[in-house]
């Protein structure tokens, strides 16, 4: 540590989270347009959530001792712009292990709910319609959930009671786990025109930008589901409108690109779309997940102790 009670920015107030090591100062800072003290004084800044890149970034150029920046996303895309006005030895950490349970319950309902036929349900209750029919079900439907991380794994989790069928688990590169083989993304070729389901759940990279474009919508079997939980720049929006008013496919969106959906873009009303405002994290399941995990990297970082979530040091 390098002095005496250091600064640290946390996004809600000190007192509100337990824990926190007494040997620390700690500043509230939420992206508001005055800071809460010099910048140039903070060691440890814990980004703003849900909040614009330019407002995340605006204080990194201007603290010079900073020795780490802890995101509340699982993503960090968003800081990575502001990476060259780091110093030397920073360590950036993602919030793994606070978003899993709610991002999964989002992606599950998301499936459900579209494979069910609830938004049109919910259109004809409001024109007092009785909408009666056969509808799909997740049980005995192939499911391929791209991005098998923590999030994936957390989805696969909740899939096993639905007795859907097999569950192909893809990630950047291929390994084993206890349920069996994870491939790697140059498979996907192969992979999705066996799937029903395809649910996106994978970090936003120059790997997977743009990745469910034209080619892996394409093939994509005819009726199947396509669910993103990951991040909007990872659909090609354009070629996912044309697969989604030809009525091929259908789309469950958590996230778009751009963000947030302008009014007048053709997703809102295009058939077979269902949209939500990127909630996947934003649930009551986040808050307390959120202060346990900075009690521990505050705690471990006053003690010397190396950070978890560690996802790059600065060079």
């Amino acid at each position: 540590m390098t002095s005496t009670n250091p600064d640290v920015w946390l996004p809600f107030p000190a007192e509100e989270i337990e824990g926190l090591p007494a040997s620390l100062r700690y500043r509230h800072w939420d992206g508001e347009e005055e800071f809460p003290a010099d910048p140039a004084d903070c060691v440890f800044y814990v980004t703003p959530y849900m909040k614009s890149p330019a407002v995340t970034l605006r204080p990194l150029a201007h603290m010079p001792r900073l020795r780490a920046v802890q995101t509340l996303t699982a993503g960090i895309d968003h800081v990575l712009g502001g990476l060259a006005d780091l110093p030397p030895g920073v360590s950036l950490c993602n919030a793994r292990g606070v978003h899993e349970t709610s991002t999964a319950e989002l992606a599950l309902t998301l499936t459900l709910a579209s494979l069910r036929g609830i938004p049109g349900m919910v259109r004809g209750q409001d024109r007092e319609e009785w909408r009666f029919g056969f509808y799909d079900a997740l049980a005995d439907k192939s499911v391929l959930i791209v991005g098998y991380g923590s999030i994936g794994a957390a989805i696969e989790d909740r899939l096993a009671a639905f007795e859907c069928g097999p569950v192909t688990r893809v990630a950047r590169s291929a390994r084993t786990t206890a349920r069996g083989p994870v491939h790697a993304l140059a498979d996907l070729p192969g992979l999705l025109p066996r799937a029903d389901v395809v649910i996106l759940s994978t970090p936003l990279t120059e790997d997977t930008r743009g990745l469910a474009g034209a080619e892996f919508l394409a093939r994509m079997k005819d009726g199947a589901l396509l669910v993103n939980v990951a991040r909007g720049p990872v659909v090609d929006t354009k070629s996912l409108l044309a697969e989604v008013e030809s009525g091929r496919l259908r789309a469950a969106l958590d996230v778009t690109d751009p963000e947030p959906l302008p009014q007048g873009h053709p997703l809102w009303h295009a058939p077979n779309v269902l949209i939500t405002p990127h909630v996947g994290g934003s649930s009551s399941a986040f808050e307390p997940r959120a202060k346990r995990l900075l009690a521990r990297q505050l705690t471990a970082y006053a003690a010397g102790e190396p950070l978890a979530n560690t996802v790059l040091v600065t060079d």
